[in-house]
């Protein structure tokens, strides 16, 4: 691996510890203001890294696809919420799990306008280019990708990830009973996804970011 490789890797892991720890961060905060205190109790509520990693998700699955060449994604350990202490119920679950990967596109679109503002990024019909005279122009344009990366995966409907919580939310009992039962294996399932098929994966979530980053660049007009 090339001295270039290796700073790019700081970078992306760099980037995915700010990014997953406001991501936990938004879902432990809405889970308390909806009345359940069960994150504050467990420590959760806090910009310390170390209470939010998980081995897998946050840095086997990561340091995989960025290894594999595909899109850089990945997750953190799940914030403990009681369903049963949340206003609105099932609809308070899926706000509490949709604040994650919202909180993941505002900063990708911050990191979007701040590099397309001062020139360390371009846009060009949804592909993104940043400047190769410095590092300020990777760490902008990979603030934007990993967190759209993280937005996106965790938004595939499969438990425990936050997209399953919404499918929940407006699912029928029938749905609603199967996805109860994929809770303890739904990870497994998810890991084995990644595992094999890496490329048909990174192609759905590669699609999926082409169309944010077009959607940012008619935001400025690029």
């Amino acid at each position: 691996m090339s001295g270039e490789s290796i700073l790019t890797l700081v970078i992306i892991f760099g980037v995915i510890l700010v990014s997953m720890v406001l991501h936990e961060l938004a879902h432990g905060l809405v889970a308390y203001w909806l009345g359940d205190d069960t994150a504050k109790d467990d420590g959760r509520l806090t910009l310390n890294p170390l209470k939010h990693l998980d081995p897998v998700l946050s840095i086997l699955l990561p340091l995989m696809m960025f290894l594999s060449g595909g899109v850089v994604f990945g997750g953190a350990k799940p914030v403990p919420v009681d369903s049963r202490k949340l206003k609105w119920g099932p609809w308070g679950m899926a706000l509490v799990a949709i604040a994650g990967p919202l909180t993941n596109f505002v900063l990708a679109l911050m990191a979007f306008l701040v590099g397309y503002w001062t020139g360390l990024i371009t846009a060009d019909g949804g592909a993104l280019y940043y400047t190769a005279s410095g590092i300020w122009g990777t760490i902008v344009a990979q603030m934007v990708m990993v967190n759209l990366g993280f937005g996106i995966f965790n938004l595939i409907p499969i438990p425990p990830l936050d997209g399953s919580r919404v499918l929940y939310a407006i699912a029928p009992d029938g749905v609603r009973s199967v996805m109860e039962k994929m809770e303890r294996t739904g990870l497994i399932v998810v890991i084995l996804l990644v595992i094999l098929f890496p490329n048909i994966l990174s192609a759905i979530m590669g699609g999926a970011m082409q169309g944010i980053l077009t959607g940012f660049s008619w935001l400025v007009g690029a």
